[in-house]
């Protein structure tokens, strides 16, 4: 199998950045705290995803796998 190098994204979006999920019914208001970049043997970029924190029950819920597509489509007007 071998593995494809994608481009460096043209958006990268910065810590903190807020957006809310595509809930119908109860979208969450998460927050960017941390990008992860994954590289292969050469070097070659081949993922980015993004570690985003929300709040449920009044505990704070760690989600390590957001694609950017995700943070696109949610963003919140005040960025």
């Amino acid at each position: 199998m071998t593995v494809t190098p994608i481009p460096e994204p043209r958006i990268v979006y910065p810590i903190g950045t807020r957006f809310e999920t595509r809930g119908r019914r109860h979208p969450r208001l998460s927050t960017v705290v941390d990008v992860l970049r994954t590289y292969n043997s050469k070097g070659e970029l081949v993922r980015v995803r993004y570690v985003a924190t929300h709040e449920l029950a009044g505990r704070l819920v760690t989600d390590y796998d957001v694609v950017a597509t995700t943070i696109a489509k949610g963003l919140l007007g005040d960025q």
